[in-house]
């Protein structure tokens, strides 16, 4: 089978199974554990998966900018807003993350509600204008263009200084092996840190983020308190998170 052959194959599977075991995969294929160590390597390389321990997840389309993932999944990250918006309780202190999934979740939370909202994001800033009673703390920085957040040493400082009741976490990647990961290392930081200053975290997962990989990790998935995703989720990938005692909400 020549190289190129062998990895249409890998891409082909990895399609099919949602991931690839390399020590599985080379005994079923009658392959060198190696050399599928070595097709995963350049598939990477290409952006068309992501390497993890003994595999291969799928490359997050999370991954791309802030207007392309404006268009992924335009049906479910409204609903999956709104059953985010209901968990707000009056006269918390909340930190909404920046991303398209959390601009909905602005968007969606009552216009009477009484709350302080910290945010990193301009976007969520902006979005809250209009609720009357909801007091807005910016958090400013170097701002990352690719989700429209503050990043950088200011930002980090910041967001030591505020403990909040809920973060409403946005990430590029879910899986029970990797983890949460996203792009970007100075990002992976400061989701870190909002999420180490919050006493509960929740992490907004729209569906073409579950089951992928993204080179830097945020945090183990212990400390995750709850995850809100679409009600047409397949249980076969939330059963992992229940059984480690994490919170599912089903929107």
């Amino acid at each position: 089978m020549l190289p190129s052959q062998r990895k249409q194959l890998l891409l082909k599977i990895l399609g099919e199974e949602g991931q690839i075991v390399a020590r599985t995969l080379s005994e079923s294929l009658g392959l060198s554990e190696d050399t599928i160590r070595r097709d995963l390597r350049e598939l990477a390389k290409e952006g068309l998966l992501r390497r993890v321990h003994g595999g291969a997840l799928p490359a997050s389309p999370a991954a791309a900018n802030f207007a392309v993932r404006t268009t992924i999944s335009t049906d479910t990250k409204p609903a999956i807003a709104r059953a985010a918006a209901a968990l707000v309780e009056p006269g918390q202190v909340v930190f909404i993350d920046g991303g398209t999934t959390a601009v909905q979740l602005a968007r969606a939370l009552p216009r009477e509600l009484r709350a302080t909202v910290v945010t990193h994001s301009p976007s969520i800033a902006v979005e809250l204008v209009e609720h009357p009673n909801v007091e807005v703390i910016m958090i400013g920085g170097r701002l990352f263009k690719h989700s429209i957040v503050a990043c950088g040493a200011q930002a980090l400082e910041a967001i030591g200084q505020i403990h909040t009741d809920v973060f409403f976490m946005g990430v590029c990647s879910l899986d029970p092996e990797a983890g949460i990961t996203t792009g970007d290392y100075d990002e992976a930081c400061m989701k870190r840190a909002i999420s180490a200053a919050a006493r509960s975290t929740v992490v907004l997962a729209s569906p073409e983020k579950l089951g992928t990989a993204a080179p830097f990790a945020i945090a183990p998935l212990a400390t995750i308190d709850r995850i809100v995703v679409s009600a047409e989720t397949d249980e076969a990938l939330l059963a992992p998170y229940r059984e480690m005692g994490i919170g599912v909400t089903l929107a």
